[in-house]
C-alpha cells in the first residue's frame, strides 16, 4: 500500500504552492502589509530544515552537525597541509570561534586533527584524518540517495534556477551585512 502524504499545502491561483498556516500568521504579523517576502523566507527556512533532516538521517546517528559536516567536507578537498581556522571561517561565512568549536568536535571524534602551519610556526591548521575520509565515504551514498529523493521530479534546469535563487538570497544577505558593518546598525537596510 502506497503511503499518501498530506503536506497541508495549498495552491494559489497561478498554481504555486503555499502554506496556509504560514500565510495566516504572516498576515497577522504584517498587519495587513505585503507578506510575499515573509512567506518566501518561511518557505526557504522549511526547505533548509527538510534538507538538514535528511542529511542528519544519512549520518545514521553519528552525531555530526551540519556545520561540522561542512568543515569536514572542506577539509577533504584541501591539500595535505589542511586549512587555517580563518580560511574555514571565511569559506563557511561564520566566525572563527564557531569553526574552532567545530574543529574541536571533529578532532575529539578523530575525524580531523590540528597540525602546525609549516609557513607560520605560530599558527595551526586543521586537516582531515584517514578516519574522517572513511566517515565521509560511508556518508556519501546515503546522502546522494537522500538528495535525489528530496529533489525528485526536479529538472536540471529547475535545480540550476533554484540554486541560483538561493544564492541570490545569500548575496543579498551578505550585502546587507556589509552595509550594516560600514554604516552602522541604526541605518535603514538598503
Amino acid at each position: 500500500m502506497k503511503h499518501v502524504y498530506n503536506s497541508g499545502l495549498a495552491h494559489d491561483a497561478d498554481g504555486f504552492r503555499y502554506d496556509p498556516g504560514v500565510r495566516d500568521s504572516m498576515q497577522a504579523f504584517a498587519a495587513g502589509g505585503d507578506t510575499f517576502a515573509l512567506e518566501t523566507a518561511a518557505a526557504i527556512r522549511s526547505a533548509s530544515q527538510a534538507v538538514d533532516r535528511l542529511r542528519s538521517q544519512g549520518a545514521e546517528g553519528r552525531g555530526l552537525s551540519a556545520g561540522a559536516l561542512d568543515v569536514l567536507a572542506r577539509l577533504s578537498a584541501a591539500t595535505d597541509e589542511g586549512l587555517s581556522i580563518g580560511e574555514l571561517a571565511r569559506a563557511a561565512g561564520v566566525s572563527s570561534r564557531n569553526v574552532t568549536g567545530l574543529v574541536d568536535t571533529l578532532e575529539r571524534d578523530g575525524l580531523a586533527q590540528r597540525v602546525q602551519d609549516q609557513r607560520d610556526r605560530r599558527s595551526v591548521r586543521a586537516r582531515i584524518t584517514p578516519a574522517g575520509r572513511d566517515w565521509l565515504d560511508s556518508f556519501r551514498q546515503p546522502t546522494q540517495r537522500a538528495m535525489s529523493a528530496v529533489f525528485r521530479d526536479f529538472t536540471e534546469d529547475e535545480l540550476a534556477r533554484f540554486r541560483d535563487l538561493c544564492l541570490r538570497v545569500v548575496e543579498n544577505q551578505q550585502r546587507i551585512d556589509q552595509y550594516l558593518h560600514t554604516a552602522g546598525p541604526d541605518q535603514p537596510t538598503p
